[in-house]
């Protein structure tokens, strides 16, 4: 008798279902062809955007007239440097508005070096007035020009500053002297352009303000230097992290229960390990000079090895791992009972995954596409961001009113604006446009990011619907293995490709456009940081928790979605509705049998994790001597122990996400068979001997062969 009630009705016994249904159709139609002309729009943008952008404006920096300082083929290949004519005009709040600072930019080969003003060069030796003459626009005849004539024009600096090169810009050279004094040089004053004298305190408010990022820039250029020292350890260290996720899931198929109780065991003792490292790092710096200062008064810092030297740090670390040893163990504790039940989930999907092999590699195709996609996305988010056109805008110092205004250099000397401010420059401000390209610039923006959720959930969406087809066919199997048909992955992923791109597409699409409205929220958090409004915070905090918990229900509900489809072929909605009818009839067994394995295998990431990231401190921290010279000489030495920790977690999960969807799809295969069977001659079932066994069940009719 099948049941009916709220949670929808029971499955029925049908004596000719025996696993994933062959005979299907196509289903999700009109999503498809949606999808399939939004990827044909994706690649017009693409090509758009390639044919209209310039990553050149990304590497090389920009002088006044907008070309690149440095660019190979080009006059300016050999000038590589940015120098900009009175850096205290980047003080000027324009610089936070336009990016640009208002002043003249020219592309150098060197930065000045010593400190000379324009008077003096003309007043000097040849070898001066050449010096100084290097630092002037082209066809500047410095020699009869008198200075009056080429401060007027703008020909020439005012005076020239020791710099160096920072990010390609030529930055003063300031220093400190004792007593907290700020110069350039030796030099604490000097004379600007119009004849006012300032002080190197000055400078360096203006330097910070023309260049904001350049302190991250800066940061940035030293994790990269530090990734093209280590790659080839990194690499090693991603391929021992492959090679011990490759041997414990080999372990785990062979040894299942006593696997899990050692990774349960490890990962105590390796997050033990890690309090014990803290504390003792954290004791060792009791009474050291400067250990006792704390992070806020620290600030934010470019060379993060400092945060390691005092003792806050390592406080915090130790509270943490505590926190999370004593989360784990209560956890432990609690759910001891169902623990056996989850290890007998485990042994059964190690048996599946002993059975279909190939399924263990099936990941590196989904890290593959993913890799595809996120390089397109980032090309072409590169190339739209640089497809401006250059923006010419009125500079001056005195009262002018074309002022900011957008002009033409090449006019601009015959023009009224030049006719009434004498002083006025047209000056490269920014990259932008006016064009129909341009003011939907935004638009692309937001349709590469959107697809770009759009693809990966798609990628994401595949992966699951294949390997649970797979799993699917070595559950109802009844004579295992030999009812189990030949190439199962082979099999699936092209029933899904065939029959069902609509369905993935339509599911991929819900959760695509959740995460874009968390993408939003986030953009409008971050906007309104500096505001007042406490109820507009409270109102976006709660609205970010909310879109985050839809996130998480719709990834749950797509992923057993992506099971029914797999094993009955229907559309996404009717496969959707089933499997939480089902997983509503039997939400006891969900709670307890499905997350309790879900928090055994992220133990086991937990533990890959924890050990490969240990052993990379040891190494990259030139802790063990006996490879202590193998070690190579870092600028921040957690940048390659941060990216083997996470590509260990991405390798760990790559291989674990396939025993996880094959204990998701046995789970739900559990409870059809449940609903179907009823262990008589007529309707046995499927589940092997030990499932059996641990449910209390049996079969009368003829066994199932193992």
């Amino acid at each position: 008798m099948t049941k009916l009630n709220r949670s929808g009705e029971s499955r029925k016994f049908d004596p000719n279902f025996k696993g994933p249904i062959h005979n299907r159709s196509c289903t999700d139609i009109l999503c498809c062809i949606i999808f399939i002309i939004a990827l044909l729009g994706y690649f017009a943008v693409g090509i758009l955007a390639w044919s209209q952008g310039d990553p050149k404006k990304v590497i090389y920096p920009t002088d006044s007239r907008g070309q690149f300082c440095g660019q190979a083929g080009t006059p300016l290949e050999k000038k590589p440097l940015l120098f900009y004519f009175n850096i205290l005009k980047c003080a000027s709040p324009l610089v936070l508005l336009e990016f640009q600072c208002p002043t003249t930019q020219l592309c150098v080969e060197k930065c000045p070096d010593r400190y000379l003003t324009l008077i003096k060069a003309k007043l000097g030796s040849k070898e001066d007035r050449e010096y100084y003459s290097g630092y002037c626009k082209d066809g500047v005849n410095f020699t009869r020009l008198s200075p009056p004539e080429i401060l007027r024009d703008g020909l020439c600096p005012a005076m020239l500053l020791p710099s160096k090169a920072f990010t390609r810009r030529c930055l003063p050279a300031l220093g400190r002297m004792k007593g907290g004094v700020v110069v350039v040089g030796n030099e604490t004053t000097f004379v600007d352009d119009d004849n006012n004298r300032v002080n190197a305190t000055e400078l360096l408010d203006a330097s910070k303000k023309s260049n904001y990022a350049l302190e991250a820039r800066q940061v940035a250029m030293r994790i990269f230097e530090d990734y093209t020292q280590s790659w080839h350890w990194i690499l090693l260290g991603l391929l021992i992290a492959m090679a011990v996720s490759l041997i414990f899931i080999v372990l785990l198929r062979f040894l299942a229960g006593i696997m899990v109780w050692i990774m349960i065991v490890l990962v105590i003792l390796v997050i033990g390990y890690g309090i014990f490292h803290c504390y003792m790092e954290f004791d060792s710096l009791k009474g050291e000079p400067g250990a006792d200062v704390t992070i806020r008064d620290l600030g934010l810092q470019t060379d993060f090895s400092i945060y390691l030297q005092i003792r806050q740090t390592w406080l915090a670390f130790m509270i943490i791992l505590a926190i999370v040893e004593f989360i784990i163990i209560l956890l432990l504790i609690f759910l001891r009972k169902r623990i056996l039940i989850a290890i007998a989930l485990i042994k059964e999907a190690s048996r599946a995954v002993g059975h279909v092999m190939s399924a263990l590699f099936y990941p590196l195709l989904t890290f593959a596409l993913l890799g595809v996609v996120i390089a397109y996305w980032a090309i072409t988010a590169v190339f739209l961001s640089t497809s401006n056109e250059q923006i010419y805008k009125v500079f001056n110092n005195s009262d002018c009113p074309f002022s900011l205004e957008t002009c033409d250099p090449k006019t601009f000397n015959t023009s009224n604006a030049s006719a009434q401010c004498p002083d006025a420059e047209c000056l490269f401000a920014f990259y932008g446009g006016e064009t129909i390209y341009h003011k939907y610039l935004i638009l692309f923006q937001f349709y590469n990011v959107f697809l770009f959720f759009w693809c990966a959930n798609f990628v994401t969406a595949l992966g699951q619907v294949t390997l649970s087809g797979a799993f699917a066919s070595y559950y109802w199997a009844f004579k295992k293995p030999d009812d189990i048909p030949a190439y199962p992955i082979f099999s699936s992923l092209g029933r899904a490709l065939r029959y069902h791109t609509g369905s993935l597409a339509f599911g991929s699409l819900i959760l695509s456009l959740v995460q874009v409205i968390r993408v939003i929220l986030e953009y409008l958090d971050h906007k309104l940081k500096g505001a007042q409004n406490r109820f507009a915070k409270f109102l976006l905090s709660c609205l970010k928790c909310c879109f985050w918990c839809l996130e998480k229900c719709i990834k749950f509900l797509n992923r057993n979605a992506y099971i029914m489809i797999a094993i009955y072929g229907k559309s996404f909605c009717t496969s959707a509705r089933d499997a939480f009818f089902l997983l509503m009839r039997n939400i006891v067994r969900v709670a307890v049998l499905d997350k309790v394995t879900d928090f055994l295998l992220f133990l086991g990431k937990l533990l890959i994790v924890g050990i490969v990231g240990i052993f990379s401190f040891f190494f990259f921290s030139g802790r063990i001597r006996a490879v202590e010279d193998a070690a190579p000489a870092l600028n921040y030495y957690w940048v390659p122990i941060l990216t083997v920790v996470f590509g260990a977690y991405l390798i760990a999960h790559g291989f674990f996400s396939v025993y996880a969807m094959c204990v998701d799809t046995l789970f739900l295969c559990f409870l059809e068979d449940m609903e179907r069977n009823d262990g008589s001659a007529e309707r046995p079932y499927f589940m092997s001997e030990n499932l059996l066994t641990l449910m209390n069940k049996s079969n009368q009719g003829p066994k199932s062969v193992e």
